[in-house]
């Protein structure tokens, strides 16, 4: 086709097409998310900022070999790497659609037949190989466009990569926490087990010479068996949060989790039963909280929201490439090759081919719009989901501050309440001794006691694991580098 017939038919082809072109549409209003002024609790400006490595600022050298072991071991982060490898792959293909296509073909053929001319069998062989190129011209960007979604799909891939990550760290150190409050709990039953059993033996000889009455050691057995019960119980919750460890960090069978656990649990061995309900936790440093900053701060400190962001500007290029797919689509190609005939007997005959082709789509039965329509709902969906997760991003932090202020208030209280009751046991035990009171005030007094010691520790842990939420929704120290790619920084 002559270059001026080529330029006529395309001008034809883009004025027929252009007729049916959408508009592109902007995400809708409503799926834009609101910022708040400033957070309604604050740590305070002179707090440290949020670092990569944040689980280090507990000050537990437990707790930070089991989230780093976490991080290389555990099966979503290693699922996560998997798709970024995919999504990079992916970007690869996209970006081979807008180069040049070579490829080779070498037909052959052979044949026996009769020659009409002479009436003799004649042996034909004959072999064509052929280099073939193509070429589409991407005029309207949608080969661009259709690598730039991947493109940003992969950023995407990364940034849910490092969300992955920040989960992971966040969830191991709960359950190890967790898992250090359910010893402490179960050391502090055991302790009261102690006490009881002594009490139970002295109130027994009592009994026996007729000093008390039956009842009194009825009522002791009776709290000997609750505390046992107790012991039972968290017994049970604290293998439970051992086996939920394990599985973060590779499973029962995975053996640095197995060392590392001996390792954990060697190092409380040393610890008397009586010391273990307050040295279990105190071992973990509640830290100061970190600086949480302005909330328009926390959209470039969160990698889930830069995932749910990039994602959000991959179904903007792909809707792009959509409504390219209404214009023209110019092809070029071109064969070079030789045809051999009998190879031995003649010279190879040189062929070759140009070529071109105008693709104008003019009816398709709605295919295309309902794409376009499709691509643009994705779109919406997309801004929806990206609104959704900064609402809840925003929600994060505002309940781990507010919960940080609330739980120091409460510990606290119950400090107190632990030592008065305290006091108060050592009273009811200095009544019953006198003879001034039955030993069921003396008992009243221990179960009061064993219950606030208990919900110390609790508390202590709602507290420890309120701060690795915290760090959690400030991103964990998670910054979006300069050139929109989605990076852990140090």
């Amino acid at each position: 086709m002559a270059p001026r017939a080529s330029l006529s038919a395309l001008a034809a082809a883009c004025l027929l097409s252009a007729c049916s072109v959408p508009s592109l549409s902007h995400a809708p209003d409503l799926a834009q998310p609101a910022v708040p002024q400033a957070w309604s609790q604050s740590g305070g400006s002179a707090a440290p900022a949020v670092q990569a490595d944040w689980w280090k600022a507990f000050g537990d050298s437990a707790l930070s070999d089991w989230v780093e072991l976490a991080l290389l071991r555990n099966n979503d982060v290693l699922t996560a790497m998997a798709r970024v490898d995919e999504a990079r792959a992916n970007l690869d293909i996209a970006g081979s659609a807008s180069a040049p296509q070579v490829s080779l073909s070498a037909p052959g053929s052979a044949n026996r037949s009769m020659s009409a001319r002479t009436g003799q069998m004649v042996h034909v062989r004959s072999a064509q190989p052929v280099l073939q190129a193509s070429w589409e011209l991407d005029l309207w960007n949608r080969l661009g466009s259709l690598s730039q979604a991947a493109q940003q799909r992969l950023q995407a891939s990364q940034a849910d990569q490092d969300a992955v990550r920040l989960t992971v760290s966040a969830t191991t150190a709960q359950t190890y926490i967790g898992l250090r409050s359910l010893q402490a709990q179960q050391a502090v039953a055991q302790s009261t087990v102690k006490s009881r059993e002594n009490a139970v033996r002295l109130l027994g000889d009592q009994v026996r010479v007729g000093y008390i009455s039956q009842l009194q050691l009825s009522q002791a057995l009776a709290e000997l068996e609750s505390v046992r019960q107790s012991v039972q119980q968290l017994s049970l919750a604290t293998e439970r949060q051992r086996i939920a460890l394990m599985q973060l960090v590779g499973g029962a069978g995975d053996e640095q989790a197995q060392a590392l656990m001996q390792r954990t649990l060697h190092g409380m061995s040393s610890v008397t039963p009586e010391q273990l309900g307050t040295k279990v936790l105190d071992r973990i440093r509640l830290p100061e909280m970190p600086a949480t900053g302005l909330p328009s701060a926390l959209l470039e400190r969160r990698p889930d929201i830069a995932r749910a962001q990039l994602q959000l500007a991959a179904t903007d290029s792909n809707l792009a490439a959509q409504r390219a797919a209404f214009l023209p689509q110019v092809s070029l190609s071109a064969n070079f090759g030789s045809l051999f005939i009998n190879a031995l007997d003649y010279n190879p005959a040189r062929v070759w081919s140009l070529g071109g082709s105008i693709l104008a789509p003019l009816f398709t039965g709605g295919r295309l719009q309902g794409q376009f329509d499709a691509a643009s709902a994705q779109r919406d969906q997309a801004a929806y989901a990206y609104r959704g997760v900064v609402i809840k991003a925003f929600g994060d932090v505002e309940t781990a501050l507010v919960s940080s202020q609330q739980l120091q208030s409460q510990w606290q209280h119950a400090k107190e309440r632990e030592k008065i009751l305290s006091a108060t046991l050592g009273f009811a035990k200095d009544r019953y001794d006198a003879g001034y009171a039955s030993y069921l005030e003396e008992l009243d007094a221990q179960r009061n006691l064993f219950t606030v010691q208990q919900e110390v520790v609790r508390l202590r842990q709602t507290q420890l694991e309120n701060a690795v939420a915290l760090y959690q929704a400030l991103g964990g120290g998670w910054q979006r580098a300069a050139d929109g790619k989605a990076d852990p920084q140090p």
